[in-house]
Parts: C-alpha cells; structure tokens; sequence
C-alpha cells in the first residue's frame, strides 16, 4: 500500500486491539490487488437503542488506479462482525477489479438469428435454419421462452451455438421479434 491505513474511530472508545485488526485485514487485501493506493477505514458506534442494544458501522474506502472501492456495513452487537463483513465485500470487488486490469473478463457466446426449419415434437427436437443456410439440431432441454410444446415450424427465433457431441448446436433458444 503506497499510503498507510487510515484508521477513524467514533463515538466509542480507541483500541489498540481492534486497530490492530483493522491492520490486518487491510494488509491481507494486498492479496487481492496489488496495486492499492490507498485504505481508509471509518469504525462508528450508532446510537444506542434499548432493545438491540450497541450497532456498529463499518466503512471501507479502497482506492486503486482508476477505482474506488467502498463497502459499508452494519451490524448489531459485534464490531468484528462488521469489519469481517466490510473487508469480504471489499475483498470481492478488488478481485473483479484484478481481473478487468488483467483483461480476464467471461466472455458470452454472441447470440444468433434463424427461423425453426423442423419439429418432432414426439421426440422433443427440432432443427433451426440459421441465417447463413445451415441446420443446428436442439432438444425440448434448449428451448427458453416459450415451451418447446409452443414452438412452430417458421418461427423466428434467437439462439446460441455451440459445439456439442454430434457437433454445432443451438441452445437457449427463445421466440420473438427477430431480425431474419
């Protein structure tokens, strides 16, 4: 961390113990990101309410470059609860962060156009012309919206293709308006 951890305590008094804590979770995020500015933490004791008793907040500001990272948590009774809370969320979103600097992101399959070509509705298949002329087998199983038992022979659908055991497939297949 280029910058020590910013520690802010209210309403409730100073501990060498939880500040420690703090310390600690704040240098495990470096696990998760290596490039972390900066790390302020805010510890505050709500005001008291007779039947629940003490609340805390926690918040947790993490920057790095080209992102701040905030997670704010509540909880009654426990101020390590809260900080364990605090510290996962943030955990979460420098993971993310670490994976679209690296370019890591999930990819989906681009969705495609055609029109149903055939239907055995006896043995829940069917065949979809796609628009460059070709024939992707589906079953009852790939069918999203509407059931298979509603589709028609002509119905322009959207789909995915992949590549299955028999070869290229069309899976979530869902009827509406369509370009074809």
């Amino acid at each position: 961390m280029q910058v020590p951890v910013q520690i802010t305590i209210r309403e409730m008094p100073r501990s060498e113990a939880l500040e420690t804590h703090i310390r600690q979770k704040a240098a495990k995020l470096e696990e998760f990101h290596e490039r972390i500015t900066s790390c302020r933490v805010t510890v505050e004791q709500l005001a008291q309410h007779r039947q629940q008793g003490r609340q805390f907040r926690v918040t947790v500001d993490v920057r790095v470059p080209g992102r701040e990272i905030v997670a704010n948590r509540d909880h009654s009774e426990d101020v390590y609860v809260a900080l364990r809370d605090a510290f996962d969320a943030v955990k979460r979103q420098l993971e993310e962060a670490a994976r679209l600097q690296r370019g890591a992101v999930k990819e989906h399959a681009p969705t495609q156009h055609g029109q149903v070509a055939r239907l055995s509705r006896e043995e829940g298949i069917g065949f979809i012309r796609t628009a460059d002329g070709r024939e992707l087998y589906f079953s009852r199983d790939n069918v999203v919206h509407p059931r298979f038992e509603q589709l028609e022979t002509g119905a322009s659908v959207q789909f995915i293709e992949e590549m299955g055991a028999e070869g290229p497939q069309a899976k979530r297949i869902s009827v509406g308006k369509h370009n074809y």
